[in-house]
């Protein structure tokens, strides 16, 4: 019987040339170093697309910084265009106050203020609801009372107060008396 040694082969150490079997000393040195270049390549190519990721990420990261500043700032100041545009109507209100008028300057004054105030509020496109006639609508009114009229049942008989819509959603419903059905 023969024995067969089962002692790992030993490596060779680099730039020994050793014949592979079937092939070539010189063949397998290129495989080597062309495996090498490869792994250098996928390495760098490696760091390059970790680098780009880093990059990347940092920069969504200040965007998402910057969306919630603006959002703040934006939310912060909503209101000053609003703001700048009621003060002349503050002005006029204390000029008003601050001179001795008759009845009439005042009306004339008080007509001004209000004419100012109905601007400031088309800019703003805050919009009056006035639904006198109108059929009721629980959504943009407020029944104050129900009354008998001669109206359809469900209509608005008068206004105690105007309502206010901004960019057609309700700030105020209106305020009203609406006629019930004659048998109720």
């Amino acid at each position: 019987m023969q024995e067969h040694d089962t002692r790992p082969a030993e490596p060779l150490p680099p730039g020994a040339a050793a014949s592979a079997p079937g092939g070539d000393a010189a063949a397998a040195a290129n495989d080597v170093a062309d495996t090498d270049e490869r792994l250098r390549r996928a390495e760098s190519e490696a760091a390059e697309l970790k680098d780009a990721w880093l990059r990347a990420r940092a920069e969504t990261e200040n965007v998402r910084r910057q969306a919630a500043d603006s959002v703040a700032k934006a939310s912060k100041f909503a209101i000053e265009r609003f703001a700048e545009d009621l003060l002349p109507v503050k002005d006029a209100l204390e000029q008003a106050l601050a001179v001795d008028a008759t009845p009439d300057q005042l009306r004339a004054g008080v007509e001004l203020t209000l004419r100012q105030l109905a601007a400031v509020f088309a800019r703003a496109q805050i919009a009056e609801v006035d639904p006198k006639g109108e059929k009721f609508d629980p959504h943009r009114h407020q029944a104050m009372q129900v009354v008998p009229s001669d109206q359809p049942a469900n209509t608005v008989v008068d206004v105690v107060q105007k309502g206010y819509l901004l960019n057609e959603r309700v700030l105020r419903p209106a305020m009203v008396t609406v006629a019930k059905s004659p048998e109720a």
